[in-house]
């Protein structure tokens, strides 16, 4: 695609994604709720996105794929009210018709599976009555213009304007930081188109490329964002990326996902994945018959959360040493002047 042609499309994602975020007084009220109230709170509604990041990092999802399912969750939480009991039903949801969207049909996760390995107490018929309210209430066809919709497009914007180290923009971190970003409530209170070019600058400063900066500059005069603006949610990249940097962060291990089950269950999941021996299927004859399992009597082991194990994205080298540096110089400056 040619610059003025990406240029026509980013001005008219611009002007379409207020249709796509979500409710701001929604999103104040949730992070106003305490954790002992009927409602949900902000901490309860970040662990869901990370065990969000998980199953799409286990079933081998897109991160577009991520993105979207967030952008369902956050707008129907901040237009509906609902119990934490309720919470991982219309997250799964919101997984689910993400995934019909962005993913081929060949590498759909069948129904159950989803809620076997999501460790969710409903069932399948419970799912699909979710995903007609979700759809209903967000009266959702088939796309939404996110963070990740201008993150690609600036990306092929800066690589097309640019002759300074083109190979050092890496999109795949400059998603991996958004995901992180995506897991604080805060940050669904942005605009897209602002948080993904404050995440656009930070990697930029990160090469030093004097270039690519001139380029991110003119994307902001093009679609009048405020200094202000800008330089609020860029301090709040920062600070999110140097926080996830942080020894004190819990970090993710690229080991696949692992839960602590009962024997009942581990039975269950075993005769689940296990292959019987086939019979020789005569010529001229074929059975289609198939037994589905009741996903109310696997699930035994109840609904933890998965985000002790996050996607391998979620390592360390999507989230630049120069942040790590940069918190290290403030605790030595602190120190020296101590």
């Amino acid at each position: 695609m040619d610059a003025f042609k990406l240029m026509k499309e980013l001005r008219v994602n611009y002007e379409q994604e207020v249709q796509y975020l979500p409710k701001e007084t929604g999103l104040s009220l949730i992070e106003s709720t305490t954790q002992d109230d009927s409602r949900i709170s902000a901490k309860c509604r970040d662990a869901k996105v990370e065990d969000l990041w998980s199953l799409t990092s286990f079933f081998g999802y897109s991160t577009q794929t991520f993105v979207l399912a967030v952008n369902l969750l956050d707008r129907f939480l901040a237009m509906m009210r609902i119990q934490p009991k309720h919470l991982s039903c219309v997250s799964l949801s919101c997984l689910h018709m993400a995934a019909k969207v962005t993913e081929e049909e060949c590498n759909l996760t069948p129904t159950d599976e989803l809620i076997r390995i999501g460790q969710c107490r409903f069932t399948v018929s419970d799912l699909s009555r979710m995903e007609k309210i979700v759809a209903e209430k967000l009266n959702f066809k088939s796309k939404a213009i996110t963070a990740l919709t201008f993150l690609h497009l600036y990306h092929q914007i800066t690589l097309t304007h640019s002759t300074d180290r083109k190979e050092k923009l890496n999109l795949e971190k400059l998603e991996a930081q958004l995901k992180a970003c995506l897991c604080r409530i805060s940050f669904s209170k942005a605009k897209p188109s602002v948080l993904a070019l404050s995440l656009l600058r930070q990697e930029i400063e990160a090469v030093q490329s004097e270039d690519m900066l001139e380029i991110a500059s003119h994307i902001q005069r093009h679609l009048k964002i405020a200094d202000g603006e800008l330089l609020l949610w860029s301090e709040r990249v920062a600070q999110c990326l140097s926080d996830y940097a942080s020894p004190e962060c819990s970090k993710p291990n690229h080991r696949k996902l692992q839960w602590i089950v009962s024997r009942r269950t581990a039975q269950n999941l075993h005769t689940y994945r296990s292959v019987p021996e086939l019979p020789t299927i005569p010529e001229g004859c074929w059975d289609e018959s198939e037994s589905e399992d009741s996903c109310e009597d696997m699930m035994s082991s109840g609904e933890e959360s998965l985000s002790s194990s996050l996607g391998s994205d979620a390592e360390g080298p999507f989230f630049p040493l120069h942040f790590r540096c940069q918190k290290h110089r403030q605790h030595l400056r602190q120190h020296l002047h101590a």
